[in-house]
């Protein structure tokens, strides 16, 4: 179980995260979620799609890193690309909320949260998160401010989940490729857009997409998948092929 509390000076003076890359620091994920405000920066290096959570029920956008659980091509080195969804940067950091209480009203607050056990966690390395006189570094303070702005994009994610299943925009896809060495891999259990239905939309519909800055969202998936070719280009390097 993640070891995760509230971030504090009192506690917390001495920790350290470290910002290298690498499957030791939990890198080696397969995709990570993303959202419509971002989709610009991630359709440039990664495909992207929906996947649904079976526990939660949830269906987000994602960034798509591999072509399995545990792999992702990207990391080699370090990450080899210059832009890394927000999802990945804010480890091991979380939002949380607590109650407060003003001016007799109880209400709820955001706050940040850090899992102890995670591996970019350290006494010994990696940027501090504390002054030594009290403070927060630059850097905890960046943080703080990503966690904040994944937060709203996740939020707006979900409507934008939300209008695409309104309008039934939302369709299964299967992916299928060939490396070099003859070997195939087979994509599933991921969403994309159903591009059939979306030409099919009525102006009243287009504009209320196009009103929340979704349409280009839209595209910008749909664009993404291109990407696919540099997964295949990636797996194929790492084959030695």
């Amino acid at each position: 179980m993640t070891n995760t509390v509230l971030l504090n000076a009192a506690d917390h003076v001495d920790l350290r995260v470290i910002t290298a890359r690498g499957a030791k620091y939990g890198d080696n994920q397969w995709f990570a979620t993303t959202f419509p405000l971002e989709f610009r920066s991630c359709a440039a290096c990664y495909p992207l799609f929906f996947f649904k959570d079976n526990q939660s029920q949830q269906t987000y956008p994602v960034a798509l890193f591999g072509f399995r659980h545990g792999e992702n091509l990207f990391l080699a080195d370090g990450w080899q690309e210059q832009y890394l969804p927000l999802s990945v940067r804010r480890q091991p950091f979380l939002i949380g909320r607590q109650q407060v209480r003003e001016d007799g009203m109880v209400r709820e607050q955001r706050v940040l949260h850090i899992a102890l056990d995670h591996p970019r966690v350290s006494k010994d390395e990696g940027e501090p998160l504390f002054l030594p006189y009290g403070g927060q570094t630059p850097f905890l303070q960046d943080m703080a401010g990503m966690l904040e702005t994944l937060h709203l994009g996740m939020q707006d994610a979900n409507n934008f989940v939300a209008l695409l299943e309104q309008y039934q925009l939302l369709e299964p896809v299967t992916v299928n490729v060939t490396l070099k060495d003859g070997s195939s891999h087979q994509l599933v259990g991921f969403l994309t857009i159903a591009e059939e239905q979306l030409a099919n939309l009525d102006g009243a519909a287009l504009a209320q997409l196009h009103q929340h800055g979704y349409l280009q969202a839209i595209y910008l998936m749909i664009a993404s998948q291109a990407q696919i070719r540099q997964l295949v280009t990636l797996k194929n390097q790492q084959l030695g092929l």
